[in-house]
């Protein structure tokens, strides 16, 4: 069987959003899509309810994905749409989705005007923290032309080069998945690598002990090595690729989310931890995904 690009879609204008990314992710991978519509039923009570009958709510039901699978295949001829309408708690149906089957998983999140920010929602954030498939999650409102260059009069236009992909490494325990991901994305692109570290000096510097401009400069370069050695594998591995590497000092998630806004997408890796208080997605991760304004790349790793 195929694996396959899947969305999950309930009806919102950032699962919409999400539906629409995914069907161009699926036209770059050369994959199949599909569109799974996941079913809450309403307490027993209410389904009594003139207006939300069985009959009604199975109407709703059918009718979200099978339009929206209907307005993908015309505005995406190339590309093939199967839709799966389950029943079930969402972020339960999502976790259960075979791995062998699915190549990504798409999710929208939601849009906070005034905040400077984005929503993920209890579901999204429940797939990103349990999953260990790739997740991207899109922000509502998220349009092609918004990953891809204006045209040279300044207008803008899905026919323009791709704005580069941008990386967030951890250098100190880099993952394969997480790095090939990002090249392999750069690539069907045709676009360039942005590779960002962040890093803190040691907490006796921090707190002043020894404030010596000499020290932080070699601390710079140190960094800056071992991104180099990280990278210099992968540079090699996809010659094509422009990468540029830049290693900063201070907080990892925020020059991630100051890229994410000339970014065709930003691609951050979750550690998988046994945690016995519950999932985690990690500080950095959260950051960006509450903050980038570009499409987010979630690679769990071990």
């Amino acid at each position: 069987m195929n694996r396959t690009i899947t969305v999950g879609l309930d009806g919102s204008p950032e699962s919409q959003a999400a539906a629409e990314w995914a069907a161009r992710e699926a036209a770059l991978r050369q994959l199949p899509l599909k569109v799974v519509h996941v079913w809450e039923p309403v307490p027993a009570p209410i389904a009594q309810a003139p207006l939300l009958g069985r009959e009604t709510q199975q109407h709703w039901s059918e009718r979200i994905p099978r339009e929206a699978a209907e307005g993908l295949r015309l505005r995406h001829p190339g590309i093939e749409v199967t839709t799966q309408q389950v029943s079930g708690r969402p972020s339960e149906i999502l976790l259960g989705l075979p791995e062998r089957d699915t190549e990504l998983l798409v999710l929208g999140s939601r849009g906070l005007s005034g905040i400077g920010g984005y929503l993920v929602g209890s579901v999204g954030s429940a797939v990103v923290a349990r999953t260990t498939l790739p997740v991207v999650l899109v922000r509502a409102g998220e349009q092609a032309t918004d990953e891809h260059e204006m045209d040279p009069v300044g207008i803008p236009s899905a026919a323009g080069p791709f704005k580069p992909v941008v990386l967030g490494l951890d250098t100190e325990h880099p993952d394969d998945s997480v790095i090939a991901f990002a090249f392999e994305a750069a690539l069907r692109r045709q676009t360039s690598l942005r590779v960002l570290h962040g890093w803190n000096p040691p907490s006796y510097y921090a707190y002043g002990l020894t404030a010596d401009l000499e020290f932080h400069a070699e601390l710079a370069r140190h960094h800056a090595a071992a991104m180099a050695d990280v990278l210099r594998p992968w540079r090699k591995k996809f010659p094509t690729i422009e990468v540029v590497e830049e290693s900063r000092f201070g907080q990892a998630a925020i020059p991630l989310v100051d890229a994410s806004r000339k970014a065709s997408l930003v691609v951050v890796g979750r550690r998988i931890r046994r945690n016995p208080l519950g999932a985690h997605i990690g500080p950095v991760t959260h950051a960006v995904l509450h903050h980038a304004t570009a499409p987010v790349a979630v690679i769990a790793h071990a």
